[in-house]
């Protein structure tokens, strides 16, 4: 079988289907994944075949944009980065290679592209989503962006009225002539609400976080399943010299680790607030940061600075981790059992920030509450509650009891069985 994977964005929404692609090349079949430019060499690194859509510089942009890790802004840069700017690409991309009863398209949730491409060609569709929040309920609801209001307590009419307004006056209007425009110059009808249900596939969906993280709501979409955290860090592809940094860890007491995410170019006062958190702790750290000016000029030598490490090598060593919130950085935390400070920004780090609060595992922090005092205080709670501890030990033992990528691919292959 031939799967094509699409996805774009971050490193952290890349790695999932590097682990997808790299588990199904493994099973024999041939994979190709579709993505930004800048991603060729990682891609290629990993042993898949590459296609590139979208544009380098496109990307470079949404890094980059100052509303890029504002909460109120991010979601319609999004939209234009990520689910508009590569949808004809993707939708050409697939129809040059797609081959009746041996081809599937496994699509990020933003695949518009992918999903007009099963509309009007046939193609196999499996939907992935990495961020609980792009699922709608009406019941537990993820966190969305301002200024909706969805918590538990809410109605379920008032939430359902919610994000009608918000699909009606802010998506639609923002997506829909895009998408529809490409969807006459195909002989497609038009669609209403594309994030309502639109956008998912209608014939195989997989969430990729765990049920007792997540779990299953009354309305959602009958074709979705969970498969657990796609567990996959770089390690093949690592760069950092091992020795120097198994040398700090095993030189002292178990250092904090400290990290922005990967693509976090706002991260000075992160990393200041961090140096300052852990000379008041009298505790070693570890700050990951692929940008050396992120961090302070001066600090002393219990604090080091490493580009990249995997953090399923390293997170088992780590006495605490304070870190954004993302879906595999906070899937790498739970299996190495280690209390966790978060402090979110956009996107889906809200929601996991919640929900790892929710299981005892971690405290979190607004960006504007990430002051030295603050963390020192967090951090130290972290450190000394034994039934932080026993929570961290407990999902780490669930963790290591599942593998959502290896899960995931069983469903694809036999998703794939079933349409060929």
């Amino acid at each position: 079988m031939h799967y094509l994977l699409f996805t774009v964005g971050t490193f952290g929404d890349l790695n999932p289907y590097l682990g997808l692609g790299e588990v199904l090349h493994r099973r024999g079949h041939q994979v190709t994944l579709m993505t930004n430019p800048q991603y060729e060499s990682t891609v290629r690194e990993t042993g898949l075949r590459f296609v590139p859509v979208g544009e380098l510089a496109r990307l470079d942009y949404y890094l980059n944009h100052p509303d890029f890790f504002n909460a109120s802004r991010s979601w319609k840069l999004a939209l234009d980065i990520c689910y508009l700017g590569p949808m004809r690409a993707t939708y050409h991309a697939i129809e040059e290679r797609f081959v009746p009863g041996e081809t599937v398209v496994v699509s990020a949730s933003w695949g518009f592209g992918a999903r007009i491409a099963q509309e009007k060609l046939g193609v196999p569709l499996v939907t992935v989503h990495l961020e609980p929040h792009n699922i709608r309920s009406m019941y537990q609801t993820g966190v969305m962006p301002p200024p909706m209001v969805l918590k538990d307590w809410v109605p379920h009419w008032l939430k359902r009225f919610q994000f009608w307004i918000a699909d009606r006056i802010f998506v639609d209007p923002r997506v829909g002539p895009q998408v529809n425009a490409f969807r006459r110059e195909l002989n497609l009808p038009p669609v209403k609400r594309l994030l309502f249900e639109w956008w998912n596939s209608p014939q195989q969906m997989i969430g990729m976080y765990p049920k007792w993280l997540v779990p299953p709501q009354p309305d959602w979409p009958s074709q979705l399943r969970l498969s657990g955290f796609p567990l996959w860090d770089r390690n093949k592809l690592n760069k950092t010299p091992a020795a120097e940094v198994r040398n700090f860890v095993e030189s002292g007491e178990p250092p904090i680790v400290f990290t922005a995410g990967s693509n976090n170019v706002h991260a000075r006062h992160f990393f200041a607030t961090a140096v300052e958190s852990c000379q008041q702790l009298d505790r070693r750290a570890i700050l990951v940061t692929r940008d050396a000016d992120h961090v302070p000029q001066h600090f002393p030598d219990t604090i080091r600075r490493f580009a990249y490490v995997p953090f399923s090598e390293l997170l088992p060593h780590a006495a605490a981790f304070v870190h954004h919130g993302g879906a595999g950085t906070s899937a790498q935390a739970l299996a190495a059992g280690v209390p966790q400070l978060v402090m979110p920004t956009v996107h889906g780090t809200p929601e996991f920030a919640s929900r790892l609060k929710r299981l005892g595992v971690a405290e979190t922090l607004k960006p504007s509450a990430f002051q030295t005092k603050a963390v020192t205080r967090a951090i130290q709670r972290l450190i000394e509650s034994t039934q932080v501890a026993q929570l961290c030990r407990q999902y780490r033992e669930q963790m290591c009891s599942e593998n959502g990528i290896e899960q995931a691919c069983n469903w694809i292959e036999q998703f794939a069985d079933s349409t060929s």
